[in-house]
């Protein structure tokens, strides 16, 4: 049974979701990571109590994200009990059941980041996990509409099979790009290449020890890096260029299931409209990336290119499942 409230309760979860993303994001693009050194407290006091007065520097942006993380983890609470109470389909219960579990784990994630000093692999695995809550708490929304229960088949065969494969090769495609992208962030190679579209002066550089110290007397004279600042390694630079390059095939793959999702005039009309959202984003998040690197890493903008990286995974993770769902509805049809 199509419960209205239910299903608007779990949208604005999302929604409160891709905020604390976009906090998330103001937190590393500002180096705020430690601001709050202590977890689970504020500085040894109460994190709901703490003054509002001494929310000053990074510590606004950290303690404001970590409140903000408790109110999505509360909407997730209550998201998950409405389910059990409501939902008659035990896969969809057991998605709530998930979506409580990965907001638990990602709080304890979030204070191990703290207590251990950003690690890069708890701080990779937190920003990986907050993507993964992202798509799964918006495909309960998806999963608790009406269009869920009420579209009927539409797609053929042969090309709902093509365009399946397009959505799931694109989804994984985006997913491992926003992997490559934390692990970017977390090992602080964003900077690393400086210049765009080349890397250096050059498509590939070159990584000796004396390319490496020329690389980085350049990213001092032009007031990147200060001296007796940690120098760059070419680890980070291959970490860089990895995130780059693999972002070419990234809207490559994107673009071209936006596309063909619009021209498919057998879809209802609410995914082909997606087709083009697509489309759009993938646009948005490219011209982002660049600016990033072009304005040195300027916060609102590094915040907005996490952010709207996150959109583009969950919209092709929906895309994928509602197209998955016309081609079972289609197979089941002739049976």
């Amino acid at each position: 049974m199509y419960t209205k409230a239910l299903h608007r309760f779990a949208i604005a979860t999302a929604c409160c979701t891709f905020v604390l993303i976009f906090l998330g994001g103001l937190v590393t693009s500002t180096g705020s990571g430690l601001s709050v050194p202590d977890w689970p407290t504020t500085y040894g006091e109460n994190m709901f109590t703490y003054p509002i007065d001494k929310w000053v520097g990074g510590i606004k942006y950290e303690h404001g994200h970590r409140l903000f993380a408790s109110f999505v983890g509360f909407l997730t609470i209550v998201l998950t009990v409405w389910l059990v109470v409501k939902e008659k389909r035990k896969w969809v219960r057991w998605m709530g059941y998930a979506a409580l579990t990965a907001v638990i784990l990602q709080g304890v994630l979030g204070g191990l980041t703290v207590l251990f000093l950003l690690p890069t692999a708890v701080s990779v695995a937190h920003g990986m996990l907050a993507q993964s809550f992202f798509c799964l708490v918006s495909t309960i929304a998806l999963v608790t509409s009406s269009w869920w229960r009420e579209t009927a088949n539409v797609l053929q065969e042969k090309s709902g099979r093509s365009l399946q494969v397009v959505a799931l090769v694109a989804t994984v495609a985006v997913f491992l790009q926003l992997t490559f992208g934390a692990l970017l962030r977390h090992t602080y190679s964003g900077l690393s290449v400086p210049d765009f579209p080349l890397a250096h002066g050059q498509l590939f550089p070159v990584l000796t020890p004396e390319a490496l110290a020329s690389y980085n007397q350049q990213l001092i004279n032009d007031g990147i890096k200060w001296n007796g600042d940690t120098p760059v390694v070419a680890y980070q630079i291959v970490i860089h260029l990895l995130h780059r390059y693999w972002a070419y095939v990234v809207a490559g793959l994107v673009f071209l299931l936006g596309y063909r999702m619009w021209k498919q005039v057998e879809l209802p009309r609410n995914i082909r409209h997606t087709g083009g959202l697509l489309i759009g984003l993938i646009i948005a998040q490219f011209t982002l990336g660049i600016l990033t690197i072009l304005s040195r890493k300027e916060f609102v903008v590094t915040s907005f290119h996490v952010v709207i990286g996150a959109l583009v995974l969950v919209t092709c993770c929906l895309s994928l499942i509602s197209i998955a769902r016309l081609r079972w509805l289609s197979e089941n049809s002739t049976l």
